[in-house]
């Protein structure tokens, strides 16, 4: 009996101490608040965003182009900012619960420690996850393990000393000003008879234990004998201290943005995103402190003046193609049903294929075979997976072809990150035939097209998108915004070594005269959903789908030329990372780029049209088909694909109630490059069998060791993901299919 009277004493010491109360205070009061930490925790942890990186950018964070001491210990830094804002915040915000803290030095330290149990709780789940992220993903030895740690820590531990100098001297100057108040209330306190000394009620909180400054227990002070005046004066003073905090983040994260050009300045993502975190938590607690029940209406309010801003373009986030020309509107053409077919005129289309077919017969005087054969390159999208797959593959196609595959290819074409991958092959070819390089096999281009793209995507969306000062650019005679397409871009440009530094018309006369392929990037328009082809030579007779002489349906065009759609706009200016950007937009992780027309038309990813490319290449199979029959001994599409469109993944359907709610809901989303699969592998299966055995498809793929841990579709890839890409080369089927296209050009 004994015993059991003294647990429930202990139990009940636990559960009304001070750390415990305040936890579960949050959980009450602070749901909005714990939305931040749910995120940081989902995040690290890999239930949130993994498969587009977003883990990466916490676990293997990079600065410098490299993830090291020095990146963690920025990442480390930052992540103490956020739990000082947190601390800051609540701090704010309980003040009326904890005010027997007012009666002791450096409350606010206090507070910081009793606060602990979930940033400790983050800590341990980061630590956790940052090990295993190493060792397995990687690859990384002990002692970088252990390197990057004590980054993290230095980086966490200088941040929260800087701070708690900071809060120790305002302790001091407060207690300084306040020491003659404080006296006379304890003197008075000590004098009361003890059987006046009750616990002062609090509706909301008992606090019977709290930790001191050094992490002893102690019983909380009665505060009835001081004046609500005196205990109101020492918390604002520290919220002052406090909010001064927050500004130095909020200039810290603007510092960035502002020279975010210089590499010194291109900080960790995970850093921005975790500074910006702590600013929205910090103004977030503001919202809930000092509007209360008007904080909905007041961010209404806030919603309708922002969009009135955005309607009177008097703020424009919108991106734009980089070179193309925007200033000339009464030039900008009409993007209308009429304006469309127009533009698919049969004269149109007759002189675009009479273009394509010199350019065909030049690529024929190139070949030593009279009948030679032709291929067609098709690359799915997939992030830098899809990237360094079609990289790795087009190399071996290289090699097993003794350097004849390219000058035996017409067309490269497809969407999001495998046209990367070619883009970067067909420039590399074309410089081993300036003489510039000595071969395009060299591991250190696989590498090039592999690096990291994500990092500095995310830092340039928090520290310029949403936060920094709006910088310009010029390029072609126009300016345009530096965001996070232009990071993009920029990075991009130093993977590739400048190599892809260029305007579409820079390859004019090397396509014209067939010296290498002509390549489609495409896009889709997201008012109707056609697709954009983008083409350094206007191609208009891919707009429309062959017509049916036995039929009296007639299709529209669904798709664009870029090239004459917007002759009036210098399309030949265009850059071409940023057609490489708009095949690769995926939504929101880049912004959709808009275009100058009437109404205003946006695009994106390539991949939510045809995520394989297909059809562009079945179009301009069938509008040279006579050409290729008479011309050609085979015409081979080489498809170069990061997924296995076979293989069979079992029921992904989780067990619990909620995805039987949300299962419906998402049928379209999970399924959605399957049904893609589906129904463009049906079209090829027909388009084959009308033109005979002349047609060949050569398919690779990229199947993973292990199904479970396929390569993420996003813009990093860990080296595991990169061993995993370059094993699957030597998978049985690939082997195969190598063999196959060997035996084509002997």
């Amino acid at each position: 009996m004994l015993n059991q009277q003294i647990m429930k004493k202990y139990l009940a010491g636990f559960f009304y101490s001070l750390p415990v109360q305040l936890v579960l205070l949050h959980f009450r009061r602070n749901q909005v608040l714990l939305i931040f930490w749910y995120i940081l925790f989902a995040t690290v942890s890999g239930n949130f965003l993994q498969a587009y990186g977003a883990n990466s950018l916490f676990l293997a964070p990079e600065y410098l182009n490299k993830v090291s001491f020095f990146s963690a210990a920025i990442v480390g830094f930052a992540v103490a900012i956020f739990i000082m804002s947190w601390n800051i915040t609540t701090f704010i915000i309980h003040t009326r619960y904890i005010k027997f803290l007012a009666t002791n030095a450096q409350p606010f330290l206090k507070y910081c420690i009793n606060n602990a149990i979930i940033p400790l709780a983050f800590l341990a789940t980061y630590f956790v996850c940052a090990l295993q992220y190493a060792r397995y993903q990687e690859l990384r030895g002990t002692g970088q393990i252990i390197l990057f740690t004590l980054g993290f820590l230095l980086g966490l531990t200088c941040s929260i000393g800087i701070a708690a100098a900071y809060f120790f001297s305002a302790d001091k100057t407060i207690y300084r000003h306040m020491q003659v108040v404080l006296t006379n209330a304890n003197t008075k306190y000590e004098r009361l008879p003890r059987r006046k000394l009750k616990r002062q009620d609090n509706e909301e909180i008992r606090v019977d234990w709290f930790l001191s400054g050094r992490l002893r227990l102690r019983k909380p002070r009665m505060v009835k004998h001081y004046s609500q005046y005196f205990l109101d004066t020492i918390f604002k003073r520290h919220h002052i201290a406090a909010v001064l905090i927050i500004l130095f983040a909020f200039v810290c994260l603007l510092t960035i943005g502002l020279f975010s050009d210089h590499r010194v300045f291109q900080f960790p993502a995970a850093a921005s995103i975790t500074v910006f975190f702590a600013i929205l938590i910090a103004t977030a607690g503001a919202i809930t402190l000092f509007l209360k029940s008007w904080s909905i209406p007041a961010l209404v309010v806030l919603y309708v003046l922002v969009n009135w801003l955005y309607q009177q373009n008097i703020i424009d986030p919108r991106n734009k193609a980089y070179g193309l020309t925007y200033t000339n509107k009464a030039q900008q053409p009409a993007y209308t049903k009429n304006a469309i077919a127009l533009l698919a005129s049969p004269a149109n289309v007759a002189a675009d294929k009479k273009r394509y077919e010199a350019m065909l017969d030049n690529w024929k005087h190139r070949q030593a075979e009279t009948k030679p054969v032709l291929f067609i390159v098709n690359v799915s999208g997939g992030g830098l997976r899809s990237a360094a797959f079609a990289m790795n593959v087009l190399q071996v196609l290289d090699s097993v072809t003794n350097g004849s595959m390219m000058k035996h290819t017409v067309l490269m074409t497809g969407a999001s990150g495998g046209m990367l991958g070619a883009a970067y092959f067909r420039q590399l070819y074309w410089e081993k035939q300036q003489g510039h390089i000595a071969s395009v096999r060299e591991k250190k281009y696989v590498d090039d097209i592999a690096k990291d793209l994500l990092n500095p995507l995310f830092a340039s969306f928090v520290s310029r998108d949403l936060i920094g000062p709006v910088k310009k650019f010029e390029s072609g005679g126009n300016q345009y915004v530096m965001d996070r397409g232009f990071a993009f871009e920029r990075k991009l440009n130093e993977n590739t070594r400048g190599m892809l530094n260029k305007h579409l018309g820079d390859y004019a006369a090397a396509e014209q005269q067939a010296v290498i392929p002509s390549m489609f990037f495409n896009s889709t328009i997201n008012s109707d959903g056609r697709s954009m082809v983008i083409s350094t030579h206007p191609a208009r007779f891919l707009m429309q789908q062959p017509s049916d002489t036995n039929s009296n349906f007639v299709s529209e065009p669904d798709m664009v030329d870029f090239a004459s759609f917007f002759q009036q706009q210098s399309p030949q200016n265009l850059r071409v990372l940023t057609a490489l950007r708009m095949n690769a937009t995926f939504p929101y992780v880049l912004p959709n780029v808009w275009l100058p027309s009437q109404p205003v038309i946006d695009v994106m990813d390539a991949g939510l049209r045809d995520n394989f490319g297909l059809t562009a290449s079945m179009r301009f199979i069938n509008s040279f088909k006579g050409w290729l029959q008479q011309n050609t001994a085979k015409i081979v599409l080489l498809e170069i694909s990061d997924r296995d469109m076979n293989n069979w993944e079992g029921n992904p359907e989780g067990s619990d109630f909620f995805n039987f709610i949300i299962n419906p809901l998402l049928l379209l989303q999970n399924n959605w490059y399957k049904l893609q699969g589906y129904s463009l592998t049906d079209q090829a299966a027909y388009f084959a069998q009308c033109l005979g055995p002349q047609l060949k498809t050569v398919l690779f793929k990229y199947s993973p060791a292990n199904n479970s841990a396929s390569a993420s579709l996003s813009f990093h890839l860990t080296p595991a993901e990169k061993a995993d890409v370059v094993g699957a080369l030597n998978s049985e089927f690939n082997q195969q299919s190598f063999n196959a296209v060997a035996a084509l050009v002997k």
